[in-house]
Parts: structure tokens; sequence; C-alpha cells
């Protein structure tokens, strides 16, 4: 294998096979050292570790390694009013967490609770719809042809309806 040392991404590349790793640039694999692979497993696996009735109500929002300042923490978000069933699971969540990664890698849990409600605002597509009708109902009328009015009307509703 020959090295060529003109490229600009890496130092130095290896022309045939090359692992995954030496593939990527060097921001991710930044990411991937720093245990960024903690957090994409555990959005893998999620379903697994808190177990079928906490999956519908919470997930993980980010993963922050230890470091000389802090402790190694998993920042959870939780619908609002199912805080207090994911503080009693806490110390299973670690535990079961710890045991799939085969060591410590949780030692502290955040949650943060949000609200779950689809806000669709049903008075904005009203008048959504009537902003449309208003803008054209007065070229409409100034047409004199009842025919071309009629089925311009007609298409005016087919377009409320969608």
């Amino acid at each position: 294998m020959q090295y060529k040392k003109y490229t600009k991404q890496r130092n130095r590349s290896i022309q045939g096979l090359r692992s995954f790793k030496d593939t990527l640039p060097k921001n991710i694999k930044k990411v991937i050292n720093k245990r960024g692979h903690i957090y994409s497993e555990t959005l893998n696996n999620w379903k697994y570790i808190v177990g079928e009735n906490l999956f519908k109500v919470c997930y993980p929002k980010s993963f922050k390694n230890s470091n000389r300042f802090g402790v190694s923490t998993l920042l959870i978000m939780v619908k609002r009013g199912h805080e207090v069933d994911l503080e009693y699971s806490k110390k299973d969540i670690m535990d079961k967490m710890n045991n799939f990664f085969g060591y410590s890698v949780v030692e502290k849990l955040k949650f943060t609770s949000f609200d779950y409600e689809k806000k669709i605002p049903p008075k904005e597509t009203i008048k959504e719809k009537n902003m449309t009708n208003n803008r054209y109902k007065k070229k409409i009328n100034d047409v004199k042809n009842e025919k071309i009015k009629k089925s311009l009307l007609e298409l005016t509703k087919v377009f409320k309806e969608k």
C-alpha cells in the first residue's frame, strides 16, 4: 500500500481497503471518540432500557460525558404529569444502562418536562378559507358571464376543502 501526503482531509491516507472510522471526517471522529456512540446506542435501545410504559412518556434528549467538573449525565424529556413515575424508576434505568454497556456509563439522570398537546388552532384555518373567498369575491362578481362566474365559485369551494 502506498501513502498519500497531499490529501486535505487526513494527514495520510492508505490506498486499498480502509476501516470505516478512517473514512470519516475529523469532526465526526472527535464526536465518536468522545463517547458519542453512547447516546446513539441509548436511543436505539431506549424501549428495552426503560420498559414499555415509560417508553411512551419519555425519551433521552442528550448525554454529557464526565469530566473534571461534573459526572456523566443523561438528560431525559418527560411528559408533564409523569415525572414521579420516572423518578421512582431512576435507579432501575441507571442500572439497566450500565449493565447494557458493561461499565458505569451514567452516574446521574436529569429530567425536563414538556407539554405534549397537538396545538392546531382551528380559527387560523377558517381565516385562510375566508381570505381566499374575500380576496377574489370582487373580481368574480365583476365577471359578466354567469357560467364562468358559477364555475369560478365552484373552483374556490374545491380549494377551500383542500
